[in-house]
Order: C-alpha cells, then structure tokens, then sequence
C-alpha cells in the first residue's frame, strides 16, 4: 500500500475522541500519525493501520 508522509487516513474505527482522521507523520515499519480533532500522536505497526484503512486522502 502506497502511502505517503502527510497524507490523510480515514480509518475504520474511530480514535477515543470520537474522530476517524488521522495525519501521517511518519512511515517506516511503524506509522506515526495524529489525531486531526484532538491532536494526539501515536506510533502504530504498519500491518495494524493498513488493516484498519478506510480511505487515503492525498493532496495532490
């Protein structure tokens, strides 16, 4: 999968606050992305998030 620092994720299932969006930081083994509502980072394995991938939003 094909996915690219700042882009967006619209995930499955939503974050603690209530929100399914989340900014790529990082891309590696594991993916550091944000929050886009309450801002917090999180480092997650990259089979978990490409997994739980609704859509990717890329500005182009």
């Amino acid at each position: 999968m094909d996915i690219r620092v700042n882009d967006e994720l619209m995930m499955k299932k939503p974050h603690p606050c209530g929100n399914r969006r989340f900014s790529v930081l990082r891309v590696g083994m594991d993916f550091k992305i944000r929050c886009m509502q309450c801002g917090r980072e999180v480092m997650v394995p990259r089979k978990k998030v490409e997994h739980n991938i609704k859509e990717v939003i890329r500005e182009s």
